[in-house]
């Protein structure tokens, strides 16, 4: 690996609104909240969606993104989400043993999950996007929602909504905690950014190279 003295690598508490890019023509980007020294330098290592929140790591380090990205690399990303819905033991072994997404022809990699809450939507009211309310709210107010850890090794196109939604949740709510070993500093408040510690590099370059 390259000498990590010699570049830059980020972690931001990426808030949602914002899309992942580092130009966009109709949307605010996660770039606005880079340091501006930095604003035309670092890219995003992998992204998340517009709607989602949590750890964005970025880096000028052109292999070190690659390193971390290729699928070979099998990187853990953990995500909390709450979604509408149950999760019963059933549902958690497909989604642990893979699931078929729509227009996939495999199943998903195995993942792990941690059902955390069962609840009813008025609860977490507080937490949705404000965008998004609307539509979500005319469900009914006691309807059941369930808050969980879903940690998976792939970076198919929206893939926690698409897991949850081949058993029968739809994901309201949705935040990325972790990549690796790496988790999100929640001193960070989102928008907020650091300059990783020497040992989470290490950490990354460890977990990626198993």
């Amino acid at each position: 690996m390259n000498n990590p003295s010699d570049f830059h690598y980020v972690m931001m508490n990426k808030p949602r609104g914002f899309v992942t890019a580092c130009k966009d023509e109709t949307n605010r980007t996660v770039t606005e909240f880079l340091p501006e020294n930095l604003r035309d330098m670092l890219r995003p290592i992998g992204r998340l969606d517009k709607d989602t929140e949590g750890l964005l790591l970025f880096t000028d380090d052109g292999h070190f993104n690659q390193f971390l990205t290729r699928p070979e690399s099998h990187m853990p990303k953990t995500y909390f989400f709450w979604a509408l819905g149950e999760l019963t033991e059933e549902k958690k072994k497909a989604l642990e043993q893979g699931v078929s997404l729509r227009g996939c022809d495999f199943l998903t990699a195995p993942a792990v999950l941690e059902i955390r809450e069962h609840a009813e939507l008025s609860s977490i009211q507080s937490l949705l996007n404000p965008e998004a309310q609307p539509g979500i709210l005319k469900n009914p107010a006691n309807n059941r929602v369930v808050s969980g850890l879903l940690t998976i090794t792939e970076g198919r196109k929206h893939q926690v909504k698409r897991m949850l939604k081949a058993v029968g949740c739809y994901v309201v709510y949705l935040k990325r905690i972790s990549i690796g070993e790496v988790a999100l500093d929640e001193s960070l408040k989102p928008g907020q950014c650091r300059e990783l510690y020497r040992e989470e590099w290490e950490k990354l370059c460890s977990t990626s190279s198993t």
